[in-house]
């Protein structure tokens, strides 16, 4: 049984593809900062009969939790074949460029792109040793360069000093990570779109359960599959891929 780990998903749309994954026969670790929050939402998963999904805790701005949540994993599966860095923080709004403090932007950074890169780099090892390897790291339409310096992109006057930035530069990451790992591994950067949770107050018009079944859809994918693509589930044709 292949194993998945996904940070952030004891909510939202972690939960959900949480949930989508282990009924495809995959086995879930369920990551969440605390694991008595992680715990109490796999007893309700499990009572409605999805067995294979384990909460574990991992906060990823601590590389002590991290370290311990890969030596669990290393333990229980002896390799990762999934990782999706779906943990992440809006901060502080308004975000403005000429008064949004430093604090609240390295807060941000610290969780959307520090924390992806410990995550990742501290996992590499394990995931190295399945057979068909992914990195799926969650992002923003709002981390496109390009659309912002769009007029015409709908979303373009929502303009974002901290988390927009942190997922442009996890973009950037991805890239770099994509390259390096070419010859063995699938890495991504998926923009689930403008979904209703609880990070937005439940705006967006999307739902978790499309925007999961989008993350999958590019995450699970045979050796021909893409590496180092930009997909936004806000992107209407039918791949999806959106510019950088």
């Amino acid at each position: 049984m292949n194993s998945v780990l996904i940070t952030g998903a004891n909510r939202s749309i972690g939960l959900e593809t949480a949930k989508q994954l282990s009924k495809k026969g995959f086995f879930v670790y369920l990551g969440s900062r605390t694991i008595a929050k992680g715990e109490a939402v796999v007893a309700n998963l499990k009572e409605n009969g999805l067995e294979n999904i384990k909460a574990i805790e991992i906060d990823v701005t601590n590389l002590d939790s991290i370290l311990a949540a890969k030596n669990t994993i290393e333990k229980e599966q002896g390799k990762l074949d999934i990782l999706i860095n779906n943990a992440g923080i809006l901060g502080t709004n308004p975000q403005q460029a000429t008064n949004t403090s430093i604090k609240d932007i390295q807060n941000v950074f610290d969780t959307n792109f520090f924390g992806v890169i410990n995550v990742t780099q501290a996992f590499i090892e394990l995931l190295k040793k399945s057979d068909n390897p992914r990195i799926t790291n969650i992002t923003s339409g709002l981390g496109s360069l390009t659309l912002h310096s769009d007029p015409s992109w709908k979303y373009y006057d929502y303009k974002t000093a901290s988390y927009g930035t942190s997922k442009a530069a996890l973009n950037a990451y991805t890239i770099v990570l994509a390259h390096e790992l070419r010859e063995s591994f699938k890495v991504n950067v998926i923009d689930p779109g403008y979904t209703a949770t609880d990070f937005n107050h439940h705006s967006g018009p999307g739902t978790v359960e499309s925007a999961a079944a989008f993350i999958i859809k590019h995450t699970v994918t045979d050796e021909n599959g893409p590496t180092g693509k930009f997909f936004s589930n806000d992107i209407e044709d039918e791949i999806g891929i959106s510019p950088w």
